[in-house]
């Protein structure tokens, strides 16, 4: 659903037809804004394995959207109070990780949707204004444009695919490649592009596709985002904060010692 605030774009964005997002782990709003004025259509936050808090999350959302673009963060494991919050806040989407059966996933979108969907809270602090909306058509739209994304990156996950996929209030899978790459080899692989992991992101993205809903990926550089919106899927996180830097850096060093 279109509001005209940024938080519906890119649920429309996305749904319809994709999106690339900057991936942020560093805890300054600096950092995400600098980002969201490039040609990314939204910025995504680190809270699981980055250094990002809720202070600085809500001050990213802020300034994102001052660049036109929309945020979506991850958060830490199990921390679906903050799923909650962050929405608040005017976060276009939540990534929650390991969502490994119907019930985690029933459990995530209860803090992501209002009610007869969710148990969501009312207290749009700042999303009410980043999404064009307030008081009782917020209400009514929200649960269509704030996205409840669950990751897929286990074995469990796989198997309780279709369930996760289908339970209300969710809205696409997010698949962790590498975290799948670990559990699909027994510990004994990190290779987040090996066949194994392809061939699972291949069944992901027809399932979600049979139910209506979106399929995102890590992708550690553009090509990979390339190949796999190639694949069918939706949004795709390009590179992060850290690699774009260690691989500027490398760049010019080269350029300047050569």
């Amino acid at each position: 659903m279109a509001t005209g605030g940024v938080i519906g774009r890119f649920a429309e964005q996305v749904r319809q037809q994709g999106a690339l997002s900057a991936w942020v782990g560093l805890n300054d709003p600096f950092v995400a804004a600098t980002l969201a004025r490039e040609a990314f259509d939204a910025v995504t936050l680190d809270m699981q394995h980055g250094a990002v808090d809720f202070a600085g999350a809500a001050r990213a959302i802020l300034v994102v959207a001052g660049a036109g673009k929309a945020t979506l963060a991850r958060i830490p494991l199990g921390d679906f109070a903050t799923a909650s919050r962050l929405a608040d806040a005017g976060a276009a989407g939540v990534i929650a990780p390991m969502i490994d059966s119907a019930e985690d996933a029933r459990r995530f979108a209860e803090f992501m949707k209002f009610p007869p969907l969710g148990r969501r809270s009312w207290g749009p602090r700042a999303a009410a204004s980043l999404s064009g909306l307030s008081g009782l058509d917020y209400l009514k739209a929200a649960n269509g444009f704030t996205l409840a994304i669950a990751m897929v990156e286990t074995r469990e996950a796989l198997d309780a695919l279709d369930d996760i996929v289908a339970t209300d209030g969710i809205d696409g899978v997010f698949v962790g490649p590498s975290d799948l790459a670990i559990t699909l080899s027994n510990g004994a692989s990190v290779e987040a592009h090996g066949a194994p992991v392809s061939e699972a992101i291949d069944r992901i993205v027809a399932c979600v596709k049979a139910r209506g809903k979106f399929c995102g990926l890590w992708c550690v550089d553009g090509a990979r985002a390339k190949y796999a919106s190639s694949r069918g899927v939706a949004f795709c996180t390009v590179s992060s904060d850290q690699l774009l830097m260690r691989a500027a850096a490398r760049a010019e060093l080269a350029a300047a010692r050569s």
